[in-house]
């Protein structure tokens, strides 16, 4: 990557970490912008413990930190990319696991819409048949385009707001290239990045191991 690529690899990857840590997502693990595959970064999370059921609240802040790539490049280069193509079908496709499947839109209230047709040895959904009016399917629409807005909206919010935390994230990327988790978490804490005694006292504290096991 150039340096102007690496700088926004850098500032979208740092949104992902900062709309994490501000929406009381799962921890950040690792935030790397060193090319994997077709990703040119990645912000990695690590869940506390087992889960098997998801909250409304929760999902919502998930796709909040999805979005949190595009917001970035908004506020740090107010233009937009390609980026974000990976976070975008992700986002839609819980949105729309929220409105169809969750019962979780306000809107539409508690039911399912359409019945899933899988061909088992592709082993993933091809088709889903409709059950439903026109207008039903509109509202469908509607729904999942007004909840994937408010959270693109959110993360907006929250990185103008944080902007000192995103910049320091962004430069801290660009100088290190992979920072830890309690790395980003400090980096945000303090709006600036860490010194070389403030990385090696860091790194003398042990970790806090994740909790594990099923729900009570």
């Amino acid at each position: 990557m150039d340096d102007k690529e690496r700088r926004l690899t850098a500032a979208h990857e740092s949104g992902h970490a900062l709309v994490m840590l501000a929406t009381a997502s799962d921890p950040v693990h690792k935030v790397t912008i060193i090319p994997r595959g077709q990703a040119l970064g990645s912000t990695m999370q690590l869940p506390e413990k087992e889960r098997y059921t998801e909250s409304r609240e929760k999902l919502l802040n998930i796709i909040t930190s999805m979005m949190g790539g595009r917001a970035a490049e908004e506020v740090v280069f107010g233009d937009v990319t390609t980026g974000a193509q990976m976070d975008f079908r992700q986002a839609t496709h819980i949105a729309r696991m929220m409105v169809c499947e969750w019962g979780m839109s306000p809107a539409l209230g508690p039911q399912s819409f359409g019945e899933r047709e899988e061909l088992l040895f592709l082993g993933r959904e091809v088709a889903r048949s409709h059950h439903m009016s026109e207008e039903t399917a509109r509202k469908i629409d509607a729904e999942v385009s007004r909840i994937l807005n408010e959270r693109h909206d959110e993360a907006l919010r929250i990185l103008r707001e944080r902007r000192a935390a995103l910049d320091a994230l962004t430069e801290a990327l660009l100088e290190r290239e992979t920072l830890d988790g309690r790395e980003v978490e400090e980096i945000v804490r303090l709006g600036r990045k860490l010194n070389d005694e403030e990385r090696a006292a860091l790194a003398a504290t042990p970790a806090a191991a994740p909790e594990t096991g099923t729900p009570g």
